[in-house]
């Protein structure tokens, strides 16, 4: 799998509502197909973390990894989509680390500098993420998919 120039994952629970955006995001880029075989899709719901540990093992890496997740940041408007640049990130400390927080900061930055893995995330302010099961995405991040998935394909055909 990790033999690929360029691997996505979609990242967060379909059953929690605007979570299940990166999966959403798989799922939309696998219908449409169109990209190279030497790209990689993944839908890894709530297990980054595990993948992206293996990945610091194993050998063939990918040139490039891209991250898509919802995320909830006060100061954004649902839908709205941006990309984070990992060496502004700061690092968590392990005790701090959740199934339901984004991936692994100190993973995603240790798979830049020790391998020269080119690390993108693209994330997506989630309108609601609620507390029981739903496995619908909010009018305004269903309307962001198609602009994330063109994000994404662009990120997947850079050399």
């Amino acid at each position: 799998m990790f033999e690929k120039r360029v691997m996505v994952f979609g990242c967060g629970n379909i059953l929690k509502g605007d979570d299940g955006l990166g999966p959403a995001v798989i799922n939309m880029l696998e219908t449409q197909g169109g990209l190279p075989e030497d790209v990689g899709l993944l839908d890894v719901g709530t297990s980054i973390r595990q993948v992206l540990f293996d990945m610091l093992l194993m050998d063939p890496k990918p040139g490039r990894i891209v991250v898509v997740d919802a995320v909830t940041e006060p100061s954004r408007n649902p839908g709205e989509f941006w990309e984070i640049d990992v060496d502004t990130m700061i690092p968590k400390a392990i005790k701090d680390f959740s199934l339901h927080q984004f991936p692994s900061t100190n993973l995603l930055k240790e798979l830049k500098e020790q391998t020269g893995i080119d690390v993108r995330i693209l994330v997506v302010q989630a309108g609601r993420i609620p507390d029981e099961i739903d496995d619908h995405l909010t009018p305004e991040v269903e309307a962001a998919l198609p602009k994330v998935a063109a994000r994404v394909r662009e990120l997947c055909l850079l050399p």
